[in-house]
């Protein structure tokens, strides 16, 4: 019986005691939760395996926002699984990523095929990115960067593509929805 073989050694209330505790019991298998106070699990997971290289971690979350998850499985997390899994297939799971595999759920490969992530923004395009959202024209954004205005087109450009946004509006939704700028 598999809830046999499952023993939970520990639990924890936020992600700087997950990790605290997880580096103290050495489980065989972290179980992350995406959300958390504090530190968020894709955090935790990224700080954990800084400081263990050899802890296995598996994402749970109730709801998955693409960027959360993808920052957790490129932290290094070895799967990503559903709260609402059936046990049999959590307990498949954490067999498969106990024995050194990895394992990522249908529903979880489904939402980052349809929101992908978006690729990290450097400093530059994120004021730029700003820029446009307090409705600067490429003039006003070339004087306060102190850019060339083929520079600061250049730079639209690539963020754009990296958005995967057609133009100013559509990147600046992108941005919101995706929490890319505080306001």
């Amino acid at each position: 019986n598999a809830r046999k073989e499952l023993e939970v050694i520990g639990d924890a209330k936020d992600g700087s005691t997950a990790i605290q505790k997880a580096l103290k019991l050495k489980p065989d298998i972290v179980i992350m939760d995406l959300l958390m106070p504090g530190m968020d699990g894709a955090e935790a997971t990224e700080e954990l395996l800084r400081q263990d290289p050899a802890a296995k971690v598996l994402i749970l979350t109730t709801f998955g926002t693409a960027d959360g998850i993808a920052h957790a499985l490129k932290a290094g997390a070895k799967g990503a699984i559903m709260k609402n899994a059936e046990f049999s297939e959590l307990a498949e799971t954490i067999h498969t990523i106990a024995n050194g595999g990895t394992s990522i759920s249908a529903e979880i490969e489904q939402i980052l095929a349809e929101n992908p992530p978006v690729p990290e923004l450097s400093a530059r395009q994120l004021e730029i990115l700003s820029s446009i959202t307090r409705g600067l024209t490429n003039e006003d954004i070339a004087k306060q960067c102190d850019l060339s205005l083929q520079r600061v087109k250049e730079h639209l450009a690539n963020l754009f593509t990296k958005l995967g946004a057609a133009n100013r509006t559509e990147a600046v939704a992108i941005a919101l929805r995706k929490h890319l700028l505080k306001i």
